[in-house]
């Protein structure tokens, strides 16, 4: 992953506070925030959070950090 804001990659700390963010979140408030728009806006990403796998996706295709 990269800090778009700095144009570098994420170090070894961050990227474990990003983790530590996401499982919170995933835990706490998803039912509260589910769709995102992520990214350039002129490409963007969207990011569906959900409490089941996208259908058609076995679940042991997700990787758990």
């Amino acid at each position: 992953m990269r800090n778009e804001r700095h144009g570098e990659r994420l170090s070894d700390e961050e990227m474990e506070l990003f983790l530590q963010y996401l499982h919170r979140f995933a835990n706490h408030d998803l039912d509260l925030f589910a769709l995102m728009e992520v990214g350039d806006p002129e490409h963007p990403a969207y990011v569906t959070f959900t409490r089941e796998p996208a259908a058609g996706v076995d679940s042991s295709a997700y990787q758990r950090p």
